[in-house]
């Protein structure tokens, strides 16, 4: 072997290979293991490992005879390219495609053992490999370089960009192979064109994972700042939500003359159901009320947990007689739906303070929120199970002065 071929050669660049794919199995099952609800990176470190045995396999061929390892490591490196694209799927929602992942290893195995064992040929081997590897990368190009995608997610664009990469470097390999240029490859060592080649994908594929990494990064992050913004136990919107949606509504009414209501909502003699019952019946009670109020919203309204047993409902492009309407229909819904009938251990009601946004009540969020606090505590004094309005004092009289 020639000095300068000794950098590129095959063992070095399946030692490459193994031990960086083992790298990062390593780290996608700590992300795996930290995250188990991460669905998609069960497959990228499904593939990283594949693709280090598909490698550990390959190196055989200096030691044993190269048949099975030719195979058997090209068709792992191929499955690991079709996990790593079922990845992407789940990471978008998408259905994995285990069938057609299948027949393709299938297919590239059957291709493989063709001119291995049949009509012998390094560069249809290669050109096979070349041509199988990158089809499950360019079936998830779509998903990667969607509008929505580009502008939301940084690492969804690397990704891309690097598959694009990817396809390109194999395009180029199989044609390499198919005209001899570098050399002719054996069935132990390629030529250094070929080497070349590998090693650019060894290195694209690791960038490519880690384009999958900042995906992970963006869309976990983005997940604690939900779970930031909403509350655990009900999963509705929690108070900080709320402080962050209230000022956002009072800057459009300012700005375009159009009201909003906010209602204040409470659970009535919540306290007695804890004492009595438990606080696990409590959580339950908390959770079914949720839904029964949310049935009674529109899409657009924000209902939001503000305490233990209080909660807010921000109501857009909404009148006070609007605002009182829905009111009475929550109080309804709970007289009817959670009672002891429907398996709940005592009767659940409501009471509910209705107040609308206009410059005379509210400018800002505070005095909106007192002005349904107000509303709130007038339904609790006139008997609780019902809702009342907080009604904005009149506008001041102007007083004429007659002169004699």
């Amino acid at each position: 072997m020639r000095p300068g071929r000794a950098m590129l050669s095959m063992p070095t660049l399946w030692v490459v290979l193994v031990a960086n794919f083992l790298a990062l199995g390593l780290i996608w099952t700590y992300v795996l293991r930290s995250y188990p609800n991460f669905e998609a990176a069960r497959y990228w470190t499904a593939a990283a490992l594949c693709v280090a045995i598909g490698a550990g396999i390959g190196m055989l061929r200096m030691v044993v005879p190269p048949l099975i390892p030719l195979m058997t490591g090209a068709m792992f490196l191929v499955v690991g390219s079709g996990l790593t694209a079922m990845g992407v799927e789940r990471f978008y929602g998408r259905p994995a495609s285990w069938r057609f992942n299948i027949a393709l290893a299938i297919a590239t195995f059957a291709a493989l053992s063709y001119f291995v064992l049949v009509d012998p040929s390094t560069s249809m081997r290669i050109f096979v490999y070349s041509v199988a590897q990158p089809i499950p990368v360019a079936l998830v190009l779509p998903l990667l370089f969607s509008p929505d995608t580009r502008s939301n997610n940084p690492g969804a664009r690397l990704a891309g960009v690097v598959a694009v990469l990817i396809i390109a470097v194999n395009v180029v390999r199989g044609a390499a192979s198919l005209f001899d240029i570098g050399g002719v490859a054996s069935m132990v060592d390629f030529n250094q064109v070929q080497a070349a080649l590998v090693l650019l994908l060894v290195f694209l594929s690791m960038a490519w994972n880690f384009g999958f990494m900042l995906m992970a990064i963006d869309r976990l992050r983005g997940e604690v700042a939900n779970l930031a913004l909403f509350d655990e136990l009900t999963g509705v919107a929690n108070r900080r939500m709320l402080l962050r949606r209230l000022p956002e509504a009072c800057a459009v009414s300012r700005r375009t003359g159009e009201p909003f209501v906010l209602l204040a909502i409470d659970l009535d003699s919540f306290k007695a159901i804890n004492d009595g019952h438990g606080h696990v019946i409590g959580d339950e009670c908390l959770r079914l009320f949720t839904r029964t109020v949310q049935s009674r919203l529109r899409p657009d309204d924000l209902l939001a947990r503000s305490g233990g047993d209080e909660f807010c409902a921000v109501l857009p492009a909404t009148t006070l007689r609007e605002g009182a309407m829905i009111a009475r229909r929550i109080v309804e819904a709970c007289r009817a739906q959670l009672t002891p009938e429907q398996g709940l251990p005592v009767r659940l009601t409501a009471s509910i303070g209705v107040a609308q946004w206009t410059p005379q009540v509210a400018m800002e969020p505070d005095r909106l929120i007192a002005a349904a606090d107000q509303a709130l505590y007038a339904a609790k004094n006139e008997g609780r199970n019902r809702y009342a309005v907080h009604q904005p004092p009149p506008p001041p009289a102007i007083e004429l002065r007659l002169t004699a």
